[in-house]
């Protein structure tokens, strides 16, 4: 069973979003390399709930997105192509943490898929 494990937050001004959730739910933020992308910890390893990020909006489009961790990423990309899902940003390496793709559900909906590896390159 797939779970979601993260989300991510678009911002035009990641600095403002980063303020404003620190000051209201006390959220712990740190940015993740050299990217526009901080990494968000909203709470103990040991409560209900997941960790993010705020991302530097790309898209004035871009919504706020969930991403469900698997256990085949190829497993689940034909799954998704063979329920009417898009693919619409291709499997890629995110650096010592695992595989991704995003993809539309047949709503139009787009969440991300993961599956973890610490060898991604």
């Amino acid at each position: 069973m797939g779970r979601i494990i993260h989300f991510e937050i678009p911002s035009a001004d990641p600095e403002v979003s980063i303020s404003f959730y620190k000051n209201v739910f006390n959220w712990e933020v740190s940015r993740w390399g050299d990217e526009e992308y901080w990494l968000v910890k909203t709470g103990e390893d040991d409560e209900p709930g997941i960790n993010g990020a705020i991302m530097r909006q790309r898209d004035p489009e871009q919504p706020v997105v969930n991403t469900i961790e698997v256990a085949n990423l190829e497993k689940a990309i034909e799954a998704i192509e063979k329920n009417k899902g898009q693919i619409v940003v291709p499997r890629m390496a995110v650096p010592t943490v695992g595989w991704l793709a995003y993809f539309k559900d047949p709503n139009g909906y787009i969440s991300g898929v993961m599956q973890p590896d610490a060898d991604a390159k």
